[in-house]
């Protein structure tokens, strides 16, 4: 067992047993759900609770169950930290490989949260990076594996759209010439929109109906604005 593992436990049994302590006193018979349900008031939480799994791959030789009549298989499998996918016309699948990175460890807090995201394989090294799999078979499992982009910055979000492939990087858009069939695309790409990076990082993109439009998914730097509402501009 590795230190990260170690504090990680540590983080979760102390979180355990705030809430054991923020439970007690607590009215059984009134329940926090339904149509009218019984909010209880907030209380101040000097230790923040977190429950994180660990991550783990698909024991060899079982799938998940699927419902009778369908079964599942890998359709690829040793893809690092896939964050989405996207299906061009021609059926091949693209999986944006990405992960979150460390912004640097200033405080023991700092080191439990990294140490637990660790944990649930949700923090290192991003691979950056869009990988190309096709199945031209039909038989569920992708024969060609191939790196259709790379030196990217955290990709997320993908959308083909007249011939351009645009790419949602956390610190902008991309936008590559693209030829039907095509296992890689060359060149660095041209930016069209820039962002602020860092924080929540996923940008989606999606294409109107018209296809006159591209839309991408910025979002919140952080969950509450809790760096302040200025960080949050951009």
């Amino acid at each position: 067992m590795g230190l990260s593992d170690i504090v990680a436990r540590g983080v979760a049994m102390i979180g355990g047993a705030a809430i054991l302590l923020r439970r007690r006193g607590a009215e059984a018979h009134a329940p926090a759900f339904g149509g009218a349900p019984a909010i209880p008031p907030a209380r101040p939480q000097t230790i923040p609770t977190l429950k994180m799994p660990t991550a783990r791959g698909w024991t060899a030789g079982r799938t998940p169950v699927a419902a009778p009549g369908l079964r599942v298989n890998a359709f690829a499998a040793g893809l690092k930290h896939p964050r989405w996918i996207y299906v061009l016309p021609n059926g091949d699948v693209l999986a944006a490989e990405a992960l979150t990175q460390s912004g640097g460890i200033k405080s023991a807090f700092d080191y439990a949260i990294h140490s637990t995201m660790k944990r649930a394989a949700a923090v290192g090294a991003s691979p950056n990076r869009i990988t190309l799999l096709r199945d031209a078979d039909g038989d569920g499992v992708a024969e060609t594996r191939e790196v259709f982009l790379d030196g990217l910055n955290q990709p997320f979000g993908m959308a083909l759209l007249d011939g351009t492939f645009y790419v949602g990087n956390t610190d902008g858009v991309l936008a590559f010439d693209y030829a039907e069939g095509a296992t890689r695309l060359a060149g660095a790409g041209r930016k069209i929109a820039e962002f602020k990076p860092s924080g929540h990082w996923t940008r989606s993109l999606l294409a109107s109906r018209d296809g006159s439009k591209l839309y991408a998914g910025v979002g919140s730097l952080s969950n509450i604005a809790e760096h302040g509402l200025e960080k949050e501009a951009g």
